[in-house]
């Protein structure tokens, strides 16, 4: 006898959850008036000093004055041919800003302007000494002070005799005259950019 066929059966039907809503995403907040200033503030320190931090590298990296301008170095050649004679007035050399004075045989590079208040003294030949036409201070050759609301005497500059560019005599810490040597030939150099200020008086 045949078996009876079994019904059949369907399989159990799969229940399917609804997904869960994504959590919608937090609204941005807009800036207040200051985080917005703070900000601005942050970022403009930031460019000062990386453009700051530039400039002082290149300034320091190149030199500021070229020979033969104001803050650089003078060669004025020969000792000999440009050396001023005890008895001659000094020289005063416009472009460097300075008086070259012999002063008994030696030689000092004064800085033209007066201590007092910056104005552009001047020699006087009869006199022979330095005054300022502005309030009255004098100085001697070697611009000691003599009188005037001057609160010291004039400032130096550095100079050096060289021979072949080795440096036979330089001036010293004070900027006192400096001795002539024997051989002229040697070249003078006056550093404009190397002032030593002149000695306080009282």
């Amino acid at each position: 006898m045949a078996a009876e066929a079994k019904p059949a059966t369907a399989p159990p039907a799969k229940t399917t959850e609804p997904h869960a809503a994504s959590a919608p995403l937090p609204a941005s907040v807009p800036l207040t008036r200051r985080e917005f200033l703070n900000y601005a503030w942050l970022a403009s320190l930031g460019f000062v000093l990386v453009v700051g931090f530039g400039g002082a590298t290149y300034f320091f990296s190149f030199p500021r004055f070229k020979a033969g301008e104001f803050g650089g170095v003078f060669a004025l050649g020969k000792a000999g041919d440009v050396l001023p004679k005890p008895d001659d007035p000094p020289i005063h050399n416009q472009e460097g800003k300075f008086w070259l004075a012999n002063v008994n045989g030696a030689i000092i590079a004064l800085y033209d302007v007066c201590v007092h208040l910056g104005c552009l003294y001047d020699w006087q030949t009869v006199s022979g000494r330095f005054e300022c036409p502005c309030h009255g201070s004098k100085y001697t050759k070697d611009g000691t002070y003599i009188e005037g609301p001057a609160p010291r005497s004039l400032d130096r500059m550095v100079i050096q005799f060289v021979a072949g560019n080795q440096p036979l005599a330089t001036s010293d810490a004070k900027g006192d005259p400096l001795a002539i040597p024997s051989d002229t030939s040697v070249e003078l150099v006056v550093n404009t950019g190397k002032i030593i200020e002149g000695a306080s008086h009282g």
